[in-house]
């Protein structure tokens, strides 16, 4: 299994175990969705425990056929451990980003492992940003820092649009977590290899300045 090591089936299993719980009771999956309104009220275990529903089958595929792929390269760089601090660290990101930006939305919702399984997928661009990366309708693979930069402005258009119903906040809250994450793990890289954690943030900086100025 891409030499999975016992935290990424765990993470895998966990997903798919909830999720299948959800597809089958409705009372479940609305209790643990992330909600602005009931997180307001109280249910701050929404921001953790959306992260494990999702809405239907090709949903959590999809999510964990990524992480099957970039989980391996941030556990042989660091540990187990050290993984699952980022993929929850990311995963709290996202929810916390949603809730910036939604935060005047009560009725907004979401679910999904997409911020953790971007944060891990950031990270594992950080750590390895030449890595080539093949993408659907695109003939040649292009290197991870390219897509991961582009991945997230598209995030920020995204966001900005209110394109699709896609928690494009919550991808992007996850990849700061992932970033940051990695960071605080691997300190060295902002001394190795200065280009790439710059040009990595260059994303992250666009995003907050466009906030500030009220621009999304």
């Amino acid at each position: 299994m891409n030499n999975l090591d016992i935290a990424t089936i765990v993470v895998i299993a966990a997903n798919v175990l909830v999720s299948l719980k959800g597809f089958n009771d409705t009372v479940f999956f609305e209790r643990y969705k992330f909600g602005i309104g009931q997180i307001q009220a109280g249910q701050k275990e929404r921001m953790l425990t959306s992260g494990f529903l999702h809405v239907d089958v090709a949903h959590l595929f999809f999510n964990m056929f990524t992480l099957y792929f970039f989980a391996p390269v941030v556990v042989n760089w660091f540990s187990s451990g050290k993984f699952l601090a980022i993929y929850f660290l990311s995963l709290l990101a996202g929810s916390l980003l949603a809730m910036y930006f939604h935060k005047k939305e009560p009725y907004y919702s979401a679910v999904g492992a997409s911020g953790a399984v971007t944060g891990v997928l950031y990270a594992a661009i950080l750590l390895q940003p030449n890595m080539q990366l093949g993408i659907m309708f695109i003939p040649l693979p292009v290197p991870a820092y390219v897509f991961g930069i582009g991945y997230l402005l598209y995030s920020i258009y995204g966001m900005k649009s209110r394109m699709g119903n896609i928690g494009h906040t919550a991808h992007f809250g996850g990849a700061i977590g992932g970033y940051v994450g990695t960071l605080l793990f691997m300190p060295e890289l902002l001394v190795h290899e200065p280009l790439m954690v710059g040009l990595l943030a260059i994303p992250i900086i666009i995003l907050f300045i466009m906030a500030k100025m009220g621009k999304i």
